[in-house]
């Protein structure tokens, strides 16, 4: 990609100060007050200043990935997803991820591991989503729902649930972040494999 002409590279703005604007369950809303270097330019940000989470992409021995569905009331409807949730505070991506299936789906495997991270959205949130692979993963607990969640968990071949994400079935952005990471694992495993 080229630079236009007289292009300069944006500033780091120097961040003054942090007010607390609303605490809630889930995350807090914070006003982050900013100088702009260069023009004397003062300005305050609004950040959701939510927990670390994690997503899991877990492996059944017959190649299916677990899906999940249930009710979101940011959309007011059903979402199709994998596991995931919320990390404890020092509580380590993986160890969360391992949790957080055997909570909402009864699952538990082998071979836990990091995939990747990313920032669920940069401009208002100060948070990463962690993705955990779990390999050979079968139902061995009785589910450990939180209060106000209703899950219905299923499987599904990959390709099915890759295709579903190409069709727009599976429309959880940080859902579609995990499968994007987790397709080249997938081809490569698959290569390596008596059809």
């Amino acid at each position: 990609m080229g630079s236009p002409p007289h292009h300069h590279p944006p500033a780091r703005w120097e961040k003054l100060g942090v007010r607390t604007l609303a605490s809630t369950r889930i995350f807090d809303l914070r006003a982050a007050r900013y100088r702009h270097p260069a023009r004397a330019l003062e300005r305050e940000f609004v950040v959701i200043d939510a927990p670390e989470w994690c997503n899991v992409l877990a492996l059944t021995p017959a190649d299916e990935l677990v899906l999940v569905r249930q009710f979101r009331f940011g959309i007011d409807d059903f979402s199709l997803e994998i596991p995931g949730g919320m990390i404890e505070p020092k509580e380590d991506p993986v160890t969360a991820g391992v949790r957080e299936l055997r909570e909402e789906t009864g699952f538990a495997g082998v071979r836990a591991r990091l995939l990747g991270s990313v920032r669920p959205n940069p401009a208002i949130q100060s948070n990463r989503c962690h993705f955990v692979l779990v390999e050979e993963a079968v139902r061995s607990a009785a589910q450990e729902w939180d209060a106000d969640e209703e899950i219905e968990v299923t499987t599904a071949p990959v390709g099915e649930v890759l295709a579903a994400a190409r069709a727009g079935h599976i429309s959880h952005a940080l859902v579609l972040n995990a499968l994007f990471l987790f397709e080249p694992v997938w081809a490569e495993r698959s290569r390596g494999r008596v059809i």
